[in-house]
């Protein structure tokens, strides 16, 4: 039986091979961990145990890793890192459009795994103990409302995933203030590796495509500022 501080982590992924490796890890770091193999099997473990973060294969048999992060996320939102062996872009911004988190590449290092895994609960605790007062940061055309973590472009809601809503808080802190790539993941994601930074950049880009191209600027060689109107 799980102890009240332990955290259930759902493994979905059909190469047994990788998941039982994940869950070895992820069981060394003292989480409880449930292994699913496919999208059917995810979405049924999903809903019967409730799991407090989704490591999540983007390649499945059957329901796809986009379509099963789809309908968790319209069913409860939690965190979800997805897995993925594709190295468009493209594919990487639709994981993030339906709701993932972050992601990481295969092949993957254990050890960022349980970073990111680790960094995604700090994340949803931080959100939960942050003060409900009315708390509205206005830049331009954003308007961000931290207490009900929700953000609006010329008064349409955005509909951004938690991670992007708190990358676009911590920028909105100093309109204009250059913020570089790798404080910004040790700020958000938890750690900070310069190889990682990649997060940085698909996470951004992902932002761009809800609130407008005009709204992060780019520094290159030094990383991203929201920018002041």
């Amino acid at each position: 039986m799980a102890t009240p501080q332990q955290r259930r982590v759902l493994v979905v992924e059909d190469d047994q091979t990788i998941a039982r490796a994940v869950r070895h890890r992820l069981v060394a770091e003292g989480f409880e961990v449930q292994i699913a193999g496919d999208g059917e099997a995810a979405l049924a473990a999903y809903a019967k145990t409730g799991p407090d973060v989704v490591v999540l294969d983007r390649l499945l048999p059957g329901l796809d890793g986009l379509e099963v992060c789809r309908r968790m996320q319209a069913a409860r939102p939690v965190p979800v890192l997805m897995l993925t062996a594709l190295g468009e872009e493209t594919d990487l911004l639709v994981g993030l459009g339906v709701g993932a988190d972050d992601y990481m590449a295969k092949p993957f290092s254990m050890r960022e795994l349980v970073a990111r895994v680790h960094a995604l609960l700090r994340r949803v605790e931080r959100a939960s103990q942050l003060a409900v007062d009315d708390t509205v940061i206005r830049v331009g055309d954003i308007e961000i409302d931290t207490a009900e973590r929700r953000v609006y472009v010329r008064g349409a809601e955005a509909q951004l995933t938690r991670t992007e809503f708190d990358l676009l808080c911590r920028l909105a802190e100093r309109p204009g203030q250059v913020f570089e790539r790798e404080r910004l993941l040790a700020d958000i994601w938890g750690f900070s590796e310069a190889a990682a930074t990649r997060t940085v950049d698909s996470h951004v880009r992902a932002l761009r495509r809800k609130l407008g191209t005009g709204i992060v600027r780019t520094v290159h060689g030094v990383g991203y500022a929201l920018v002041r109107p």
